[in-house]
């Protein structure tokens, strides 16, 4: 039997070894990273964290800047929004954007630590075009409008997130998710579907 073969009596597919490991090898990342910092963080640490040996975190992600690039991608983890009407639309993404945020701390910790390493090199714009994009492009009429619209409503959703969640102003922390969504679906609202000024 081989490392990624499963076991002979096995009824069901477990995971394979290198699964497990790779996973635990992010997990141990994520948490290294946001406690860190991504200059301080070391690849013998978060290979300490994960209970294997250094050489197993540089075959699967080859350096330290590739462990933090697969360790730090966002899933914003989108709905289509399919049953949602136009005019209710700000209200809903503002609505799933603080649920996700306040579900997993891991997104606020590696917001921070992304702004703070340098190693965007557009991974944003890449996460704002495949993730939000497509909601935008759903209420938005003209498809030439979706990347300028998909920024707008961004700007909105990351500020809240760096105020609310990693500067933690007090004047906003303390508002209730829908004091935040009354304020913030307006804007979003007219950044999906009002008329081009």
């Amino acid at each position: 039997m081989t490392e990624n073969s499963p076991p002979a009596d096995s009824g069901t597919l477990r995971p394979r070894r290198s699964e497990a490991t790779r996973a635990a090898i992010l997990r141990a990342a994520l948490a290294r990273f946001a406690a860190d910092g991504y200059e301080r963080a070391t690849i013998r640490a978060i290979a300490r964290d994960a209970g294997i040996d250094p050489s197993m975190v540089m075959r699967y992600y080859g350096s330290k800047e590739g462990l933090f690039r697969a360790a730090s991608e966002i899933d914003l983890r989108m709905p289509d929004f399919s049953g949602v009407r136009p005019a209710e639309a700000g209200e809903a993404l503002v609505r799933h954007f603080l649920q996700r945020w306040e579900e997993d701390d891991s997104l606020a910790a590696m917001l921070r630590v992304g702004l703070a390493s340098g190693l965007d090199e557009g991974r944003q714009q890449a996460l704002l075009e495949g993730q939000v994009g497509p909601a935008v492009a759903r209420f938005c009429a003209a498809a030439a409008d979706v990347p300028r619209r998909t920024a707008l409503v961004a700007s909105q959703m990351i500020g809240m997130a760096v105020l609310r969640y990693l500067v933690e102003v007090p004047a906003v922390t303390s508002m209730t998710h829908d004091e935040v969504v009354a304020w913030l679906a307006p804007t979003v609202q007219r950044y999906l579907t009002a008329e081009n000024p």
